[in-house]
């Protein structure tokens, strides 16, 4: 199989994803889950998505879809299109898993996979994680990673407006 295949291999429909839950579950994976926009990819995400993956066996990343982003962050965003942000990160060999959601929060994905643990930034202690509860009475855990300071996708578009002004 080529490369390029093997990248698009790990995104998954909902329906795809829930035959390939089954077998992970049979196999006895720790399932992390974690979701974002991730628009334009940076250190940041990167350091974040792979302390996710070393917490378990298999790292299951919602990502929000176009239109959920533009709900979420407003009509000039998302920078790079759905597909193009989901082949990056299935480019990431600790992301087993990509599946896109059109809701604003994930946690209809989240009732679906029923992770051992849920992960979410720093930026989210003492903040309601959606989903939390799902997880929780289930016996999983919620876990935040810290954020590697000076990286943000915001900060970063930022950046680049100024250059080009």
């Amino acid at each position: 199989m080529e490369r390029l295949s093997l990248i698009k291999s790990k995104i998954y429909s909902w329906d795809h994803l829930q035959r390939q839950l089954a077998i992970w579950r049979f196999k006895d994976k720790k399932l992390v889950f974690s979701n974002g926009c991730f628009d334009v990819l940076h250190l940041g995400h990167i350091e974040y998505l792979a302390k996710a993956r070393d917490l378990g066996h298999i790292l299951i990343v919602g990502l929000n879809s176009d239109d959920s982003v533009r709900r979420i962050k407003g009509a000039h965003r998302p920078v790079n299109n759905e597909e193009a942000r989901s082949v990056t990160l299935c480019a990431l060999s600790f992301v087993d898993a990509v599946v896109v959601f059109d809701q604003n929060t994930p946690l209809d994905l989240i009732k679906l996979i029923q992770p051992d643990i849920l992960v979410k930034g720093k930026d989210y202690d003492g903040k309601e994680i959606v989903g939390a509860d799902v997880v929780k009475a289930r016996g999983g855990e919620v876990v935040t990673i810290e954020l590697t300071k000076g990286y943000s996708t915001s900060h970063t578009i930022e950046l680049a407006h100024k250059v080009h002004l």
